[in-house]
This record gives structure tokens, sequence and C-alpha cells, in this order.
């Protein structure tokens, strides 16, 4: 929570990078609060809720050809990051496709982040100040998939079901978890991948 009597321009600065939602208040004496949470009435004055597009808003009504008009501005970085990280770039592009509908303003219930949905621990681990930038987004995300993939040794199938569940679940159930919405994301991802692949191959570019 902030307590702040900073200009209205810098408040649309600070909750550009907040979470899904953020509340602003005002107390008696002018003073402003930006803070996650619903304050108590008969001591602040409600200003006004902002909030972010949750993933699964982010994909409504997408055609296949606005999800590309999407992507083609994140391609370049896409490359670069899955280049440093030793990863297919067509993987990392269906994982975007899948975790966020290439939306940097996604947000999911369970608070992950970004285009590739970053959670708050996952983004802190590898020092994202601003899951909301594409730049430290795709940074992590792609580093955080090869160091999946490196422990378990190249098997997407897993490394995918990690990033999705976590690896304790990984560890848990000795395997994929038997949760419906992480064997639906693994066969997705590995479907989109392929088909990113295919695509690619008919349209001999690279």
């Amino acid at each position: 929570m902030i307590k702040t009597v900073i200009p209205l321009l810098l408040w649309f600065i600070l909750l550009g990078s907040s979470q899904a939602e953020t509340y602003v208040y005002m107390e008696q004496d002018g003073t402003r609060w930006i803070t996650d949470r619903v304050l108590d009435p008969s001591r602040f004055t409600f200003i006004n809720k902002y909030g972010r597009p949750s993933a699964a808003s982010s994909c409504k009504g997408m055609t296949e050809t606005l999800l590309e008009q999407r992507a083609n501005p994140l391609m370049p970085l896409v490359k670069r990051y899955a280049a440093e990280s030793k990863l297919d770039p067509y993987l990392v592009k269906a994982v975007l496709r899948i975790e966020s509908c290439f939306d940097i303003r996604a947000v999911s219930r369970a608070g992950a982040q970004g285009l590739m949905q970053l959670m708050p621990a996952t983004a802190k681990s590898y020092k994202v100040d601003d899951p909301f930038d594409a730049k430290q987004n795709l940074r992590a995300g792609t580093q955080h998939l090869r160091d999946l993939l490196d422990k378990y040794r190249n098997n997407l199938t897993l490394a995918l079901a990690a990033y999705n569940a976590g690896a304790h679940n990984v560890l848990k159930y000795n395997g994929v978890p038997p949760f419906r919405e992480t064997q639906n994301y693994v066969k997705k991802v590995l479907h989109t991948f392929e088909r990113y692949k295919s695509r690619t191959t008919q349209l001999g570019t690279n």
C-alpha cells in the first residue's frame, strides 16, 4: 500500500505497474492512498479502482489474425531471449500464446503476470523489477523455462508441467500432475508449438 501526495500523472505510472486491482482513496486531509486492498469507508473516501485484464479476458474474441498482429512486434525480443536461453523461439511463442495471448498486461486469478505469466516469487527469483515490461518478462520467463528443461533433462512435457503447476507438483506426482488445467496446458503448448513450426516450414522461413 502506498501513501502518496504525488501528482496525478505519476499515480498512473505507478498504477501501470501494479497488481491486478488497485484502489485509490483519499483521507480527510487530502492525502491519497494507492492500495491493493479495500479500506475502511469511515476513514477513507473511495476515488477510483484500476485493474489489468485477466489472462482469460486477454484471449477473449481473439482470432488468429489478431493474435499474429499482437505477436509480430514481440518476435524480435522473443528471438533474442530464446537464443540467449537456447530455446526454440517458436516454443517461446507457443508459451506466450497459451499463457497470455501475447498481452503484456495479462494477470491470472492466481496472480501470474505479463507475457509469460510469471508468478511474483518466480519474477523475484529472476530479478524482475517490472513483470509488465516485455524485456524483463521474456528474459525471466525464458530463463525459467530453460532451467526447467535442464532440470528435467530436456523433457519438454515435464518442463511445461512444472512451468504451469510448479516443480513441487511434478515431483509429488512423479510426472505431469493430475490437474486438468495442467494437462490441458501441456497439450495446448505442444500442439501450438508444432503448429508454429509446421507453418514456418511450409512458408520456407526461419
